[in-house]
């Protein structure tokens, strides 16, 4: 099935056609689907195959269509996925992948009862600088981690809190759920799963009844911590996240675009300690993330294998994000 998987790609917007351009080599757009017609047919004329349709079921239920890309508003995602996947699809739902952890739930069993793949888009762990970290990371040179210290941030824009993204109902938070919760994937991708949760959200600047920042203190069984913070108020876009072992310290700066240039710097310590031997790796090229994550896809549907970011991940996420909402003052 690799290579030439059929797809429907439901949300046509901005992260729709991310999606159409990084489809693998022979797969193609044969349904595109949106609540605005119009948007849908701009997908179809770009990618120059496929039909426009406004009905999401339409969409799930064509026999031709294989796997399904859910790249709506987050209030719809699990919806959609639950569509999809009892119509026997394949399906890349973009994160959170719903705005509770029972919604998770239900689509992990039926994730099971259907037997297809489910994968999250967290496409973060296919920038390169962080398939470099996690190679180094498995070679097992940093010696057992200690703690993560990240920071994730962006200035918005005019009008950014009139957006669905300021609307609970529609978005399930603010920033902790959005930026949030790929820090949060991230951390856990490298220590595991966070048995001690704390950390608070605050709405300083932006008019809005979510929140635009939220810091948190995350925890392991062991006590290796990840202290996180994200922000819709940095004004200048920031990506840096840092990774302590006992032998080694990781640091990705910038993320490309506006992110800055993508670095990955490997300080490694000396038996001597003192100054650490450093490298230094440059990631210049255009952001081939969201291609490596769909080929990753394909690959797991052709393997039969359970994503290494699919609902299992994303629960545990955003089980971290429910507990720091949950400290939240209504």
């Amino acid at each position: 099935m690799g290579g030439q998987v059929k797809y429907a790609i439901i949300g046509c917007g901005l992260i729709g056609k991310k999606r159409l351009a990084a489809l693998p080599a022979g797969s193609q757009l044969v349904v595109a689907c949106d609540t605005n017609l119009s948007r849908a047919q701009a997908l179809v004329e770009l990618a120059k195959t496929g039909r426009a349709v406004s009905d999401f079921n339409e969409a799930v239920s064509d026999p031709a269509v294989d796997a399904v890309i859910v790249a709506a508003i987050n209030s719809t995602l699990a919806v959609i996925s639950d569509a999809a996947i009892c119509a026997g699809k394949h399906v890349v739902v973009e994160k959170p992948a719903g705005i509770s952890v029972r919604e998770i739930e239900t689509l992990i069993e039926l994730e099971d009862k259907y037997r297809v793949c489910v994968r999250v888009g967290f496409n973060h762990r296919f920038h390169p600088a962080f398939l470099k970290a996690r190679e180094i990371f498995d070679s097992g040179v940093m010696g057992e981690l200690m703690f993560i210290r990240a920071r994730y941030g962006h200035g918005g824009r005019i009008g950014y809190d009139k957006e669905w993204r300021a609307d609970p109902k529609l978005a399930g938070g603010g920033e902790l759920i959005d930026q949030g919760i790929h820090l949060i994937d991230l951390a856990g991708w490298f220590l595991g799963e966070f048995k001690n949760v704390a950390g608070h959200v605050a709405t300083y600047f932006w008019d809005m009844p979510v929140d635009d920042n939220a810091f948190l203190d995350l925890q392991t069984a062991k006590g290796q911590t990840a202290w996180l913070h994200v922000s819709c108020t940095e004004w200048k876009n920031l990506f840096s996240f840092e990774i302590y072992g006992r032998n080694t310290k990781l640091h990705i700066d910038g993320i490309g675009g506006s992110y800055g240039l993508e670095k990955l710097f490997h300080y490694q310590m000396k038996p001597e300690m003192g100054i650490p031997d450093t490298k230094i790796y440059e990631f210049p090229g255009p952001d081939e993330s969201w291609r490596n994550e769909m080929l990753a896809f394909e690959k797991d549907v052709e393997l039969k294998r359970k994503p290494d970011a699919g609902l299992a991940q994303v629960r545990q996420a955003l089980q971290v994000v429910e507990a720091i909402y949950e400290r939240t003052p209504k």
